[in-house]
């Protein structure tokens, strides 16, 4: 009963999201408090809640002030010169601003936090997609897949986990599978390529600061794409014809008016602090090297960051105020977000309808399977560490799997390899508080970018997968 209403819930969330019948938000809190009534469990549903809130609240924590420290990177122009390098690059070309997205995901995320890479790769991106007119799904998509693809590395999370699990060395998991997870990453690439070109022949060409762009290719232009009209130097030259994004979504609408919609690239913009740009980039990078050396609890360093970015550059009270105030929206969205998220996760775990439903898939294996249970793992990671939180699936599950596997004579080694197959994935699972920040820095509708990345990022997952066992590693 509890494996059925464990699916049950899950699909009930998801589908009320991806209708929009319900904001994430509260369907995280109505729908598994409705369902811990129906197990029978109502009278725990405050300790499963507490017990919840209590794992999370430090990564709430975290998000808080790192959303603020980059805010204010952003306010001060500490990534404008990227912006602008990449306005360059890309020339108003929407297929090269999405391969660069891919590019500059998969870079930030050898630091091995999900949350900053967003974060800094939105920062970046964000004003780009804007001005161009571009879907921000496919930003969202896009960095998602990328990070999940690098998400891999021992110090990132998941390979220490299953190394921790089985009791092996990370470096004996993870570098036999880099073929496989280069694949993987260039798989992302030439999706980004793929998106790129559809929505470069939705939007059409471009001229960007007075800069014609040639495209070589016949461009259409979708209805409805005048974003930026009025945006200050972004230009279309309309083709006959027309075309469609398909399942790409055009959002626009999250409250922006044109001031707005450049101001990552106003150069004339008050905030900025052009005689403080190396203190703050010393700071950022000093921040980062702290993450990755653990040198304090990322909570702590950013909240460290937050406050010494805030006094060196707005000194004067007012403008630290208008500063916390100018990024207040998206810090109650995502800490909101991560609160909300802690009932569902609370709730799966406390009633123990996580445990049955893990139980229930590893014993629907067919026992003529056992020789390839490093197959089967991997192929189950996908839906399991949507579903499961990382913790639960490498400490909970794996060990079962590796087990069932090791009577058959597949090695601990194999089965760990496969199960980081699913990280693609597991990046846009709602159980992840670093995908609240990406959709609520890129102001995407969490049921969008579920509904447009969850076959891309399977079908990167399964061309992992198979990359590996072609290679031999799984």
């Amino acid at each position: 009963m509890l494996t059925i209403l464990g699916f049950a819930m899950i699909a009930t969330f998801l589908a009320l999201i991806m209708t929009k019948k319900m904001s994430p938000i509260a369907a995280l809190v109505l729908i598994p408090a409705l369902f811990c009534v129906a197990v029978g469990k109502g009278a725990h549903l405050g300790d499963y809640v507490i017990d919840g809130v209590s794992s999370l609240a430090p990564t709430a924590a975290m998000l808080m002030f790192a959303i603020v420290y980059f805010g204010v990177m952003i306010d001060v122009g500490l990534f404008d010169p990227v912006v602008r390098g990449i306005l360059r690059f890309c020339k108003a070309d929407p297929m090269r601003v999405v391969v660069g997205t891919a590019v500059l995901a998969a870079i930030v995320s050898l630091d091995g936090d999900g949350s900053t890479t967003f974060m800094i790769t939105v920062s970046a991106m964000y004003p780009l997609y804007k001005r161009l007119g571009m879907s921000l799904v496919v930003m969202t998509g896009v960095a998602a897949m990328a990070n999940g693809v690098m998400n891999t590395v021992p110090w990132g999370g998941p390979t220490a986990r299953a190394a921790t699990a089985l009791k092996l060395d990370a470096a004996d998991i993870f570098v036999p599978m880099i073929p496989a997870l280069l694949v993987g990453l260039l798989g992302v690439l030439g999706l980004a390529y793929l998106l790129g070109l559809r929505e470069r022949r939705r939007l059409g060409a471009l001229r960007l600061d007075g800069e014609s762009v040639e495209t070589k290719e016949t461009v259409l232009v979708g209805a409805g794409t005048s974003a930026g009209a009025g945006g200050g130097g972004l230009e279309k030259r309309p083709v006959a014809g027309g075309g469609g994004a398909d399942d790409v979504d055009d959002d626009r609408d999250g409250g922006d008016d044109d001031g707005d919609l450049l101001k990552g690239l106003d150069p004339n913009r008050p905030t900025l602090r052009p005689r403080l740009y190396w203190f703050n980039a010393l700071l950022t990078g000093t921040l980062i090297t702290a993450m990755i050396l653990e040198l304090l609890p990322i909570p702590v360093l950013f909240l460290l960051g937050a406050a010494l970015a805030l006094s060196v550059n707005y000194p004067r009270l007012p403008d630290q105020k208008a500063r916390i105030a100018a990024h207040a929206d998206n810090v109650l969205n995502v800490s909101g977000m991560v609160f909300a998220a802690a009932v569902f996760t609370g709730v799966l775990q406390g009633t123990g309808m996580v445990d049955h439903m893990a139980g229930w898939l590893v014993d629907t294996v067919p026992e003529g399977l056992g020789p390839h249970m490093a197959l089967v793992t991997g192929v189950l990671s996908l839906p399991l560490t949507y579903f499961m939180s990382n913790d639960g699936f490498y400490f909970g599950v794996l060990p079962v799997l590796a087990e069932a596997g090791a009577a058959h004579g597949v090695t601990p080694l194999e089965m760990a390899r496969a199960s980081l197959v699913g990280q693609p994935l597991h990046m846009s699972s709602p159980l992840v508080p670093a995908v609240y920040v990406l959709v609520g820095m890129a102001r995407v509708e969490f049921g969008d970018h579920t509904r447009f990345v969850v076959k891309w990022a399977a079908l990167t997952c399964l061309l992992i997968l198979a990359a590996g066992i072609l290679f031999g590693t799984i």
